[in-house]
């Protein structure tokens, strides 16, 4: 969702991580990883603008930092 939400391909966010894009493919469809991936593709993600919300009762989500004029 986060990926999407930037207008990123699976192979964009495997160029911004380092990490292969057959992998990133594999997380998001229910594969397990690495915490080390994870942080790596959080990261990535929040640097190109992606805020996370933690769970509050209705599940966790992201939205988009504001872009600044």
């Amino acid at each position: 969702m986060a990926r999407a939400a930037l207008g990123l391909g699976v192979r964009e966010l495997a160029e911004l991580t380092g990490i292969t894009a057959n992998t990133i493919s594999r997380i998001e469809n229910g594969s397990d990883a690495k915490q080390s991936t994870i942080t790596a593709i959080r990261q990535a993600l929040e640097s190109a603008g992606v805020i996370f919300i933690p769970s509050n009762g209705n599940g966790p989500g992201v939205r988009l930092r504001d872009r600044q004029p």
